[in-house]
């Protein structure tokens, strides 16, 4: 095309290939925009947490100061004869409640009769089975990691860590990544309890080999005691819930709000 070619072909001609010039840009990514893109949601969430101390501001307007719930206190001297025996089997010196009734323990006392039948069945399921309490650590953090739950990721972090539960361990856990992860302290049966816990509360149903395999590393019973453990803190995750228990002033969150946050 030379100086006889019309102007108005020649406008039509530098507008298609500034088109093409700018299609070709937007095809090729610096290398490290592709980096940045290809990190998956659990990298991109973990990469932006921050633990955050829980404020005064932060609690609903329905929340009692005494226990951090919908509900105050329950008051020993209100009970009955029956009630009041109730409140004694957990509330006493030699009970971890000692100092008195706090968190989903004290919602509960509002039923005694039942919180009298419970509160045996959550001690030997957090201390009396054949699971270390490394191990029913881990299996308490993947239920509170799958129900989401801020409450009792938040009171059961720092004791898996004392129960001598990896870091590297509950990060994996914390973001939900993949069970071929390769991680130290990361043997059979702990890959078993999370995918347990993953599939027990976020599928139909726990499938046949996962269940097969828990037949093998822990027997008829310990397949049994990791199901009444699951789903023990799922009944706490639901009184949390229903009673709108809060981390008091003052305590650090320390799970991602996958409420509000993409959940891997």
């Amino acid at each position: 095309m030379g100086s006889h070619t019309p102007p108005s072909i020649r406008l039509y001609i530098f507008i298609f290939s500034a088109g093409l010039i700018a299609i070709s840009g937007c095809n090729r990514q610096d290398p490290s925009t592709e980096t940045t893109n290809s990190v998956d949601v659990d990298t991109a969430t973990e990469a932006v947490f921050v633990p955050s101390v829980v404020t005064e501001s932060d609690l609903p307007t329905d929340i009692q100061r005494d226990s951090w719930a919908r509900l105050p206190l329950p008051n020993r001297a209100s009970l009955d004869n029956d009630g009041q025996r109730a409140f004694d089997a957990i509330i006493n010196p030699d009970s971890r409640y000692a100092d008195g009734p706090r968190g989903p323990i004290a919602m509960w006392l509002y039923s005694p009769a039942m919180a009298e039948h419970i509160f045996p069945a959550s001690t030997y399921l957090r201390f009396g089975t054949d699971k270390d309490q490394r191990l029913t650590e881990l299996a308490i953090l993947a239920t509170a990691r799958e129900v989401r739950s801020q409450y009792e990721w938040s009171a059961h972090e720092p004791l898996a860590l004392d129960a001598g539960l990896e870091t590297e361990i509950i990060e994996w856990v914390k973001h939900r990544r993949t069970l071929d992860t390769p991680l130290p302290g990361l043997g059979d049966t702990e890959r078993l309890i999370v995918q347990f816990a993953r599939e027990l509360i976020s599928e139909e149903r726990l499938s046949i080999e996962t269940f097969t395999r828990a037949q093998e590393l822990l027997g008829n019973r310990g397949v049994m005691d990791l199901t009444g453990l699951i789903g023990y803190y799922n009944f706490v995750n639901l009184t949390l819930k229903t009673f709108d228990v809060q981390l008091a002033p003052g305590r650090t969150r320390l799970l991602p709000n996958f409420w509000t946050e993409s959940a891997p």
